[in-house]
């Protein structure tokens, strides 16, 4: 007789949560970094989000992927992905904030932006941007021109007339 192995079935599922309300379209990075600055105004500690887009950038759900420490959070691209993924995402931003109140990046931040961009383009979902928020600042890596070389935000914006196009920042330089 042969033996038999036994393999589970499993699904796979988004739960959703109460709604986080937002009192504008988000067009551009200062309107992500307000929604964020808001979302993770009370946190003690590190945070990372990523908000899941479809093709036009209309907002799909916002997913926390991680709480860290005060100064850090562990991010691997297999965490941020899975939300984008289960909710058929075909661009995420990521956003975290900085308890300590200074939004500027570390070389840990941009080093894991960098790694999750291409990791993005590998799977076909683009970042589009990394939002950092402190108190009533923030650094976009898109406005600060940041992301990996081979991602062109304007002309993929211009291509398909994405909402999320150049912020008052950019356009005013």
């Amino acid at each position: 007789m042969e033996k038999t192995h036994k393999i589970d079935v499993v699904s796979i599922r988004l739960v959703e949560e109460p709604p986080l309300y937002s009192s504008k379209e988000l067009k551009n990075p200062c309107d992500v970094a307000e929604l964020f600055q808001d979302f993770l105004k009370d946190c003690d500690r590190e945070m990372f989000c990523i908000l899941n887009l479809r093709t036009k950038s209309q907002v799909i759900n916002v997913n926390v992927v991680g709480m860290g420490t005060l100064n850090s959070v562990l991010v691997h691209p297999r965490e941020v992905f899975k939300s984008a993924i289960l909710s058929n995402a075909s661009n995420i931003i990521l956003a975290h904030n900085h308890p300590s109140g200074d939004p500027e990046p570390s070389r840990h931040d941009i080093e894991v932006t960098k790694r999750l961009a291409e990791a993005g383009n590998l799977m076909g979902i683009e970042v589009l941007d990394h939002i950092v928020v402190a108190e009533n600042r923030y650094f976009s890596f898109r406005e600060e021109k940041i992301l990996p070389e081979y991602f062109q935000m304007e002309e993929v914006a211009a291509e398909q007339s994405l909402p999320y196009a150049k912020s008052e920042k950019e356009k005013a330089r």
